[in-house]
């Protein structure tokens, strides 16, 4: 593209004499590009110009095969073919996208002022963190009020409907205001259908939002924009967050995440104009709806049975109901703590445990432990696994060897590895467990043979043992030879499956 300042010099040359032969040397171009530029007047191309089609194409033609085909467009070339109208394929294309048939143009996002008590915004979005020595992939959710900049933020390992609810309210409570609007995107979890401005809310989260007194709308479709201030929080959490912190379990993540959004950035001046979310937020307050002074904590109601040995099955733990019978009892789950009910009436209620905590037996404070173990309670193998390990380096390369992808029958194997240890001297294990490996085998039972084998070739010899075959005439013999069998019919009326009264 030839600059506006060359192109007036030429013409104003071009007026004084000069050629355009020593005009094409002394700039570098053709003589027809300087010819053009005189003919121009200097002036550049008008803006706007489009070229016209070589090939007259009826539109409504276009149109009506468009429908025809259900906007295949390969077919409407075809057809355009065999109609006696030659098309480049590429001009067809264009054509369509001029008339607006192939996708429609893309709206411009919505513009909306900050505005002082206008709305919120809540959104998700998924990281990977390295919690303890393992990476997670965990979902962030973050509240952010559109005027004052303030922000709550908690992560969950899944976010479903109930766990949006119990973000809402934790944060609200925190808060203690909320705008009118809440703008999200076009979640399932608070969307019914529709999309954008026609989006339907739910009449489970319609109602939920009118507790605390505002409502959800959804953006268009691709107009993450609309609520470009939760979008920058997440690039706040990867920019300013993460950075620097260890995370040792999911509590102390969080614990340090409702630290640094409630603590740290309402204090931290916005960098662009200098506001300070937590004095904005004072101000704001006016303008904002105060949450009620005490709104009922959402929780799930489920439906558990008590084992024989008095525990209920809850979240991968189990809890201890007092009492002796056997019925079914109702469970509320909320957001901190679980509350077990039987007729309306109020049995028993524990603290929930962090969410790293699986497979333990939850009984009341201050009283001591039930002195049965659960029914399904799982029985881990990490102590015989470790134990394994530490004999020598060949059986923990045969571990690692063995135990990979076999699910849930590894702890089968662990056990049956362990037992086998216990039986065997120490020399004899490690050779058979070294024969093992070399020949990759990897079936307990097979392990189990070799093991036969190591001691046969070793030319080891079962002990015998001395009895005294006079025993059957000591006196205390014949004495309990005639005793009378035990009568043990009356256990027959019972089964395992009795409820203890």
């Amino acid at each position: 593209m030839i600059e506006q300042d060359k192109r007036k010099a030429i013409y104003y040359l071009h007026n004084e004499g000069m050629s355009a032969r020593k005009m094409a040397r002394d700039f570098g171009l053709s003589r027809n590009t300087i010819k053009n530029i005189i003919a121009q007047a200097g002036e550049p191309k008008a803006p706007g110009v489009v070229r016209s089609d070589a090939i007259e194409v009826d539109e409504e033609q276009i149109k009506r095969l468009y429908v025809r085909c259900d906007g295949w467009m390969e077919r409407v070339h075809e057809l355009l073919l065999e109609e006696g109208v030659k098309i480049a394929y590429s001009t067809l294309t264009r054509k369509i996208r001029e008339l607006g048939l192939r996708r429609s143009v893309k709206p411009r996002c919505d513009r909306v002022e900050d505005e002082p008590g206008a709305e919120m915004q809540h959104d998700t979005s998924p990281f990977d963190v390295l919690v303890g020595d393992k990476k997670i992939r965990l979902q962030a959710s973050v509240l952010y009020y559109r005027y004052s900049k303030i922000r709550y933020l908690k992560f969950y390992r899944t976010f479903t409907r109930f766990d949006m609810k119990c973000f809402f309210h934790e944060a609200l409570c925190f808060w203690h205001y909320c705008a009118p609007v809440c703008i999200i995107d076009n979640t399932n979890l608070a969307r019914l259908r529709g999309a954008g401005r026609q989006a339907l809310i739910t009449p489970e989260m319609e109602r939920f939002g009118q507790r605390y007194g505002f409502e959800f709308k959804c953006h268009a479709i691709g107009h993450a924009n609309r609520k470009a201030g939760n979008e920058r929080s997440f690039y706040t959490l990867e920019s300013n967050f993460f950075p620097g912190r260890d995370f040792s379990s999911m509590d102390d993540l969080n614990q340090q995440a409702f630290d640094w959004a409630t603590k740290k950035m309402p204090l931290r001046p916005v960098s662009k104009t200098g506001l300070i979310p937590a004095q904005a937020f004072d101000y704001e307050k006016t303008y904002l709806k105060q949450i009620p002074v005490y709104v009922t904590p959402p929780y799930l109601s489920l439906d558990r049975d008590i084992d024989q040995y008095g525990y209920v099955q809850f979240d991968g733990n189990f809890y201890w109901v007092p009492g002796k019978g056997r019925y079914v009892v109702t469970v509320l789950q909320y957001s901190d703590q679980i509350k077990i009910y039987r007729a309306r009436k109020l049995i028993q209620c524990y603290d929930l445990p962090g969410c790293d905590v699986k497979n333990k037996r939850i009984s009341p404070p201050g009283q001591p432990e039930p002195v049965y173990q659960p029914k399904y309670r799982k029985k881990p193998t990490e102590q015989e696994e470790t134990k394994l390990r530490a004999l020598s380096d060949e059986v923990d390369a045969y571990l690692t060897l063995s135990l990979q992808g076999k699910g849930k029958a590894k702890h089968t194997f662990i056990r049956s590895l362990f037992r086998l240890y216990q039986k065997l001297a120490l020399p004899v294990f490690l050779s058979t467990v070294q024969r093992s490996l070399k020949y990759r085998i990897a079936d307990i039972s097979a392990v189990e043979r070799i093991a036969l084998l190591q001691l046969v070739d070793s030319g080891y010899e079962i002990p015998t043992i001395d009895s005294d075959l006079q025993l059957q005439e000591n006196k205390a013999y014949l004495e309990g030879a005639l005793t009378d069998e035990v009568d043990l019919s009356i256990y027959d009326q019972f089964t395992g499956d009795e409820h203890d009264e």
